[in-house]
């Protein structure tokens, strides 16, 4: 993918897929180490499941034999030097703590690092087409931050659905207003 934050949409997306109520996306900025962080309380999966992911010819998909989001987001990050790691503790055996955990690094001076690209369009993206999952975003770079709590919209919009086109203009405008000031 040419930018992360299309794989962060792939991945959030499977997220939504596993049943989340909560999908939360951190990313953290310090010096030339971009930390992403896409955690769930999804159904989880099994450590065969987990170690079959990064596989690109395994998929839990019925359209299609291929899974990329996840294997391209692990090669991203290795090639700059970085890691990749998935956790997961599955609903059945962890009936109080489940979900996935998708954590990948990267070393942004390296020459082969793709570029974050637009953030804020691939969360207003998942927002707009999963109104009743509720979405936790966090960017931290050096001094400056954004960050949108789904959680806290609902408090204050009461009965006013999520992906209203009112409540995505605001979203989109406040997320970017936040993103003032940031090195992108």
């Amino acid at each position: 993918m040419k930018e992360l934050s299309l794989n962060i949409l792939d991945v959030a997306e499977n997220s939504v897929k596993a049943g989340a109520s909560l999908t939360q996306i951190i990313i953290v900025e310090e010096g030339n180490k971009l930390t992403l962080q896409i955690k769930d309380d999804g159904c989880g999966m099994s450590e065969e499941v987990v170690k079959s992911v990064i596989d690109p010819f395994y998929t839990t998909r019925t359209t299609r034999k291929v899974g990329l989001g996840v294997p391209l987001l692990k090669l991203a990050a290795e090639q700059t030097g970085g890691s990749f790691s998935v956790e997961s503790k599955t609903q059945e055996d962890n009936p109080e703590s489940h979900g996935t955990c998708v954590t990948a690094v990267f070393f942004k001076d390296h020459l082969d690092f793709t570029p974050l690209g637009d953030v804020v369009s691939s969360i207003v993206t998942l927002i707009q087409g999963h109104p009743d999952t509720d979405f936790y975003f966090s960017h931290k770079q050096g001094e400056h931050s954004a960050e949108l709590d789904t959680r806290q919209l609902r408090e204050i919009l009461g009965d006013v659905p999520l992906n209203s086109y009112e409540v995505i203009k605001w979203t989109e405008e406040y997320l970017r207003e936040q993103y003032q000031g940031f090195n992108l």
